[in-house]
């Protein structure tokens, strides 16, 4: 099986990584996969179970995320990387059905990809081997309720922000394993992405601890906390612009549709990508069925870029750029009830990352880590451009208007 890279710049052959060994080859009941970002933990522990499922005949294999977009952006897209690099694997495989994210295999083993609204949804169904991916967006009731129903073996991955219940009901009991891993566990990670992971360590040092090391930590002082979840964008709400931030080799290109409806900005993730030329945007949006009437905001940075865009036909004006920008938009966007779109997974987990700067003293900044923000960015673009201090209502005197000169002070008295 040759090597192929997954949608986090993850890349590894099937049984090819430390992480994969480790994890198929474990006695315990529950293998924890507690890692930074980057290391492979999820690529690898699907290695596992496309080999599970292939060594073993009516294998079933349930995959838990918490919730469908998320599965789909993550360790779906990864499953069908590994699938697709494999031909070994393509012919034990039956079939893959899309609508149900179901792969079938000729030996009667399935491997099934689920989410579950609560513990109650979580009773329904058994099987051999259990996956809970980014294990930290999964209610403790709902994986209970999983593991009564798993035979076999159970798999955990997560990020480890902070502590959670892996940390306080598993680690450290009998048959669970805890695997730590970081970018340095995954051989085929390119040097720049290494270098952009390590390089947290000059912005946030527990940024770094949790993404470059893999360690427990605790991320406080996030920017944006005045957010929730909502299912689609509500029905009337007006369209205020389009953001867009460029990005090609290791920054995704980000682009996001910004709406605003009773007083609250509601967004959707358009685009996140890496690799993408200026026509390679355009064909992107159009195929999202994105309006070029719209009007884009983008970095100002990129005069070249928008100028290109333009000459595809978009209306792109520049974002609005100045001293204490950066500040001025995040208080803006502080004013309003932000509502995020299920689907936008990747924005969702940059507001769980941008958090204040600390100096080495622990003191908080008055500037963002400046990373991992090309959803956070356009967003910032149009909080200048289209919601800044000039587009806020003014507040009118009640005084009348001087149609003249006033009168001195002695005149004034004369009129009393």
């Amino acid at each position: 099986m040759t090597n192929t890279e997954n949608s986090d710049g993850d890349s590894n052959a099937l049984a090819g990584s430390i992480l994969c060994r480790q994890n198929y080859y474990s006695t315990a009941h529950i293998v924890i996969n507690q890692g930074g970002t980057s290391s492979g933990k999820t690529y690898a522990i699907q290695q596992v179970l496309f080999l599970l499922a292939c060594e073993a005949e009516k294998q079933v294999i349930t995959v838990v995320g918490q919730d469908i977009p998320n599965l789909k952006a993550g360790v779906v897209r990864d499953a069908l990387s590994i699938y697709s690099s494999s031909e070994v694997l393509q012919a034990m495989i039956k079939n893959y059905n899309k609508t149900d994210r179901v792969f079938e295999f000729h030996n009667g083993s399935i491997m099934e990809y689920k989410s579950y609204a609560d513990a109650q949804d979580a009773k329904s169904g058994k099987r051999d081997y259990l996956f809970i991916n980014e294990a930290n967006g999964v209610e403790w009731g709902v994986f209970t309720e999983l593991s009564l129903r798993t035979k076999k073996k159970i798999f955990i991955d997560y990020n480890p922000n902070s502590a959670f219940w892996v940390h306080d009901n598993l680690i450290g009991k009998p048959a669970v394993q805890l695997i730590i891993s970081d970018h340095r566990h995954n051989p085929f990670l390119s040097e720049q992405m290494r270098h952009k992971i390590e390089t947290l360590k000059d912005a946030d040092i527990e940024l770094w601890r949790v993404y470059a090391r893999g360690l427990t930590g605790k991320i406080t002082g996030l920017v944006l906390n005045n957010w929730h979840l909502c299912e689609k964008i509500p029905e009337g709400a007006k369209l205020l612009a389009a953001g867009l931030d460029f990005g090609f080799t290791n920054d995704e290109t980000g682009f996001i549709l910004v709406y605003k409806q009773g007083g609250e900005l509601w967004i959707e993730e358009v685009l996140y990508e890496t690799g993408l030329t200026n026509p390679d945007i355009s064909k992107r949006l159009t195929d999202w069925g994105v309006s070029k009437s719209v009007e884009i905001v983008a970095d100002s940075a990129e005069p070249k870029s928008i100028e290109e865009l333009r000459r595809l036909g978009w209306y792109v004006t520049g974002a609005k750029k100045g001293p204490d920008s950066v500040k001025n938009s995040i208080d803006i966007l502080k004013r309003y009830n932000l509502g995020i779109t299920r689907q936008s997974v990747n924005l969702r987990n940059e507001l769980g990352r941008y958090k204040w700067r600390t100096d080495r003293t622990g003191k908080t900044l008055n500037e963002p880590v400046d990373t991992w923000n090309h959803l956070i960015d356009p967003l910032r673009y149009i909080a200048l451009n289209k919601l800044g201090a000039n587009k806020l209502n003014k507040t009118k005197s009640w005084l009348p208007k001087r149609d003249s000169q006033p009168a001195d002070f002695a005149s004034m008295l004369l009129l009393k």
